[in-house]
């Protein structure tokens, strides 16, 4: 059963995990500090990882995503980032908890601005770090979207 947070309404054990981590959290500058931290203990990228075709436009900041999935038509994505911004990669280490090693059809229908909305850092992002939230949860949406639209190999026996 969903949780009622603030006005909106939750009904995602992950999400949350990460709402229930934030509300012990008592200022902006402690929940800063702390997605900084969780930027902190992504695993790096290789250098060949920080290519144009991962990178993730309409950030300021560079950002790069790495999407590897497993075959089927709800395939499960794996999801890992890297940014040059501290706080831009803390944000992708904390998209990267909600929507990695999913199935496809879950990330696509979770919008995780509604988390980033009840842990208050919406509200308290610049409009130029509010864009490349945006645009990476749009790109990860997207990679999930192409996922399930792909078509998927039948397998048959001679």
């Amino acid at each position: 059963m969903g949780r009622q947070h603030g006005l909106i309404m939750i009904d995602d054990a992950r999400a949350r995990a990460l709402i229930d981590e934030f509300d012990y959290l008592d200022s902006w500058e402690q929940r800063y500090r702390h997605v900084i931290e969780l930027g902190k203990a992504l695993a790096p990228l290789s250098e060949a990882e920080h290519d144009p075709a991962h990178k993730v436009s309409g950030c300021v900041s560079q950002v790069w995503l790495v999407t590897s999935k497993t075959g089927g038509p709800d395939p499960h994505l794996v999801f890992r980032a890297d940014s040059d911004a501290h706080i831009v990669r803390g944000l992708a280490a904390l998209l990267i908890r909600l929507y990695s090693d999913r199935p496809a059809s879950e990330i696509a229908a979770l919008d995780a601005r509604t988390v980033f909305d009840a842990i208050d850092l919406a509200d308290n992002l610049s409009a130029q770090r509010a864009n490349g939230l945006s645009a990476m949860i749009a790109r990860i949406r997207a990679e999930a979207h192409a996922a399930l639209d792909a078509p998927t190999v039948a397998h048959t026996q001679a």
